[in-house]
């Protein structure tokens, strides 16, 4: 047995090689490489990736595959050889369904929709990038074919990005999330405004950035093995387990998008670095889900960065970088400006309590870009009529609307359920953490991040995708994912800040 598992590692370290060298040329494309080049790029990109993809589909595999099943006593065993042959297995069972050319296909559209996507955004050109979305919806019902039968179109895009999951699990968690979230808004609406005007002055980039590589330095996050660089939507990108590098962009009006933006992407980098070496180059090397992957992302940057203790401590070291600009403010009113509570244009500068509504708004339009009860022509209009539904305000135009996110340009349909599931989690893993972990927030105060990286890196972080994300979250925390954590942290928080 010994043999054929080396032999398959061998097959699985060169896929993971050349997936890696795919995502560098993507990182290089929405962060180095000058616009003239996107379709040499493209065809770069989709020539590899139909290559990796035939590799990954080898029969051998296969072969070996089938071979290892019969020798290993029992699959469900926690061994790292009998759960690597069951993810490698998952993975090649996924990938047989699809044909390479399909593959080729998908990578070329969608990285040349990125390039327009970027360009439309910028000049809120909704109608530019319009033959690009329809054409990567066109291709993703294709795939969602491949997996036919299934109970529902989005079933197997979701599946991609949080295994296991249905379309049904996710409306169903969403139908507990939702009315509790609108009722605690509305009672935030019944009392007086917080004061955060004081985050619209001149902050100039440089110092932004410095400040936040200062933060992401402390909470961890080691610049031996990554970069922190500017891009049109914050990104994270691993090259294997030693280079994972992370995106911020920078609002010189409008201080917290950067800083938030970096602990974010911080968190997922983390989780990466943080995976068991000896799983690199091996679908055990990879993050158990997005879900997973972004509870780390929305834990530091929500229940650490956007916490009481952390601004006790940071408040005065910013002031520092920003003496005039924040002359007239004080650590207190500082942290209630940033958790203030009020409806907003842009997902990722929402507030926690309203957050949510902007995946849920997103998941009902894929699901209808899916099923096809909704036309890409139409889609800005029913953007707009949505926002309104669930936020009460309507984006003045398609750059604060429908183009803001990055993710339907590299045809992620599928993503956005997992940051409202990862807000889930994070909260169903702060509060077993609270219980390991003396003195918590005291430790926070004082900058004392380790413990509490440790903490994930035990528990999250070094397992990577030995367990699959239901069966790791119920290991940590008892129970599947589940809304009661997340809305109780909500609560309890905002009754602090408005006094309910």
């Amino acid at each position: 047995m010994d043999k054929k598992l080396d032999l398959l590692k061998l097959y699985l370290n060169e896929i993971a090689d050349l997936r890696a060298i795919s995502g560098l040329l993507e990182w290089d494309q929405l962060v180095m490489m000058p616009e003239g080049a996107v379709t040499d790029r493209g065809e770069q990109i989709a020539a590899l990736e139909k290559l990796t993809h035939q590799k990954a589909t080898a029969d051998e595999i296969g072969k070996l595959l089938d071979a290892l099943a019969g020798e290993l006593v029992d699959l469900e065993a926690d061994t790292d050889a009998a759960r690597l042959v069951k993810a490698a297995r998952r993975q090649y069972d996924k990938l047989v369904k699809v044909p390479a050319d399909y593959v080729a296909e998908f990578a070329r559209v969608s990285s040349e929709a990125q390039s327009v996507w970027e360009t439309a955004k910028k000049n809120s050109d909704y109608m530019s990038f319009r033959p690009f979305l329809q054409r990567l919806i066109d291709l993703r019902r294709q795939y969602a074919d491949f997996f036919k039968p299934w109970a529902h179109v989005y079933d197997p895009l979701l599946d991609d990005f949080e295994p296991g999951m249905k379309t049904a699990d996710v409306q169903a968690i969403f139908n507990q999330l939702r009315p509790r979230q609108v009722e605690l808004i509305r009672a935030i609406a019944e009392k007086p405004a917080i004061r955060k005007d004081f985050l619209y002055r001149d902050f100039p980039v440089d110092k932004q950035e410095q400040f936040g590589r200062d933060v992401i330095s402390d909470l961890g996050y080691d610049l031996r093995h990554g970069r922190l660089d500017r891009s049109a939507h914050p990104f994270t990108s691993g090259f294997g387990l030693n280079d994972v590098r992370i995106t911020s962009r920078y609002e010189r009006n409008y201080l917290p998008t950067a800083l938030f933006a970096s602990m974010h992407e911080c968190g997922h980098a983390l989780y990466e670095l943080g995976i068991n070496k000896e799983y690199n180059r091996t679908p055990l090397g990879e993050a158990a889900s997005m879900a997973v992957h972004e509870s780390q992302s929305r834990l530091w940057e929500n229940l650490v960065g956007r916490s009481w203790p952390f601004w006790q401590t940071y408040f005065p070291r910013l002031r520092e970088h920003f003496s005039s600009e924040l002359d007239d403010v004080d650590a207190r009113a500082f942290y209630e400006a940033v958790n203030a509570v009020e409806p907003s244009f842009i997902r990722v500068e929402a507030d926690e309590a309203t957050y949510n509504l902007h995946i849920m708004l997103r998941l009902e339009l894929e699901i209808a870009l899916m099923d096809g009860s909704l036309d890409a022509q139409d889609a800005p209009a029913a953007w707009n009529s949505k926002f309104q539904e669930y936020l009460g305000i309507t984006p003045p135009d398609d750059s604060k609307g429908i183009l803001q996110d990055v993710h339907w340009s590299f045809g992620g349909f599928g993503y956005f359920p997992t940051y409202a599931l990862g807000n889930l989690v994070s909260a169903q893993l702060w509060a077993v953490m609270e219980d390991d972990i003396p003195a918590l927030e005291e430790k926070i105060r004082q900058t004392r991040f380790g413990e509490i990286l440790e903490w994930l890196r035990v528990n999250v972080h070094a397992h990577g995708g030995k367990y699959e994300p239901q069966e790791l979250v119920r290991k940590i925390t008892g129970s599947p994912i589940s809304p009661e954590p997340y809305l109780r942290y909500l609560e309890e928080k905002y009754s602090d800040i408005y006094n309910l």
